[in-house]
């Protein structure tokens, strides 16, 4: 008995770790990973460095998004979020 009270702190500090960072993390990415796999051509969007676009092209892993400067030519992960959504939820 006394040997698990030695490691109940140790452990009790794991569980609150686990459900304080590793859990939402997980969560926070299952999210983008589905946000990724929901774009269309036409989905008004805002990559992560700030740029607004509308989406021209869906690629495997990339997306060409149409700007006023023109076209660019991107990974889906930098896409931030969808602007239309974004919206529709103020």
């Amino acid at each position: 008995m006394e040997e698990i009270s030695k490691f109940a702190p140790l452990l009790l500090m794991f569980v609150v770790v686990y459900f304080l960072m590793i859990r939402p993390q997980q969560k926070r990415q299952k999210q983008e990973k589905e946000f990724e796999s929901q774009l269309k051509v036409g989905d008004k969007i805002i990559t992560k460095s700030g740029i607004h676009g509308k989406i021209a092209e869906l690629g495997e892993a990339s997306v060409v998004i149409e700007t006023m400067a023109g076209k660019l030519k991107m990974e889906r992960s930098a896409i931030s979020l969808e602007l239309s959504k974004k919206v529709q939820k103020q």
